[in-house]
């Protein structure tokens, strides 16, 4: 077990070249005073998270079109955001936007898997206050840093890339996803759809993270190989999840009480980032329980709220779309009839 969860040397080089294309920014947006604006940066390097198991073209291809998924929903978020989007049109948006990436995504063969980080991007930048910053503004941060992230990527290829990878990495455009990839996208766009009901129902203010916690569950499933999906393997993310993110929450409250300056908010949530993308790929739970708190400090320094109150809603929101990813992946199971008909993809 303990050969397993271990990072190795390849995942600390991942990691600091993640961690490396977030500093940049985070250190000028100190200097001329606005931290706040942090969380647009934050989306734009997730980027770099992308293509961790290949070098060369195939990275860059696979990075530039994360990053171009993320920077269109940072772009969508802040719209919504800008034009004061009722809840109810968040959840439709957002759901057609997971029904897109999750194409998209196993299209590419994007790891990470699945829409989360693209409709996270989408969900927390719409319930951003309007008045932070103006949207072009906004979106130009994130495709920044996203951009900076991808030439970080390219550092330590040992020959220069032959072609553009940035139409390259635009090709999947024109393919047909498989059956298995469409279902899957269906249960994607179900379980956020439904998280998402389930949160404006209840007067849940950020709704965005039922949903995109309803997501998390149904990585478990390989839309182009559904037969290799187990309710273990889904049951297993989920628990995953929720121990990780109740577990940040609780570090996050913490940090919060001693009510640390803006610079310090922001610069340890910088640095969460890190022991972030080092886990990832080794123990999910490990790795959320550093990013949970790393989203919630940066909601600290857009729009502050009470830690208890954080907790408690954050917890509630978990806990409502975990068990909606879970439900839909049992009831459009993805069984060994349909990987026949989709082995070859």
């Amino acid at each position: 077990m303990k050969a397993t969860v271990r990072p190795d040397r390849d995942d600390h080089h991942h990691a600091l070249r993640v961690l490396a294309g977030l500093l940049v920014p985070m250190s000028v947006l100190l200097l001329i005073g606005r931290p706040e604006l942090l969380v647009y940066a934050v989306f734009g390097s997730f980027a770099g998270m992308y293509g961790r198991r290949v070098s060369g073209r195939p990275r860059i291809v696979r990075q530039v079109q994360a990053a171009g998924l993320l920077t269109v929903g940072v772009a969508i978020g802040v719209t919504l955001a800008h034009v004061g989007a009722p809840v109810w049109v968040l959840v439709i948006v957002e759901t057609v936007y997971a029904l897109v990436c999750s194409l998209a995504a196993d299209v590419a063969r994007l790891r990470p898997s699945g829409p989360f980080f693209f409709i996270f991007a989408l969900g927390a930048t719409a319930t951003v206050p309007p008045d932070l910053v103006a949207p072009p503004l906004a979106v130009a941060l994130c495709g920044a840093t996203a951009v900076l992230a991808v030439g970080i990527g390219m550092i330590g290829v040992p020959r220069p890339l032959d072609g553009k990878p940035w139409l390259t990495g635009m090709r999947w455009l024109l393919r047909t996803p498989p059956s298995g990839v469409r279902v899957h996208a269906v249960r994607y766009a179900l379980a956020v759809g439904v998280a998402g009901t389930i949160g404006t129902v209840l007067g849940f203010d950020h709704a965005n993270w039922a949903m995109a916690a309803a997501a998390v569950p149904l990585a478990a499933i390989d839309g182009t190989r559904p037969g290799d999906a187990t309710t273990r393997a889904v049951l297993v993310r989920a628990g995953h999840r929720t121990l990780g993110t109740f577990a940040g929450l609780l570090i996050a409250a913490v940090l919060l009480a001693f009510e640390p300056g803006a610079a310090v908010v922001a610069a340890v949530a910088v640095l969460l980032l890190w022991p972030t993308e080092l886990f990832m790929s080794r123990h999910y739970a490990v790795a959320i329980g550093f990013f949970t708190p790393l989203i919630m400090l940066m909601t600290e320094l857009t729009a502050p709220a009470p830690p208890l109150e954080m907790l408690t809603l954050r917890g509630v929101d978990t806990l409502i779309g975990v068990a909606v990813g879970v439900a839909v992946a049992v009831m459009i199971p993805a069984g060994t009839r349909r990987r026949k008909a989709t082995g070859r993809d």
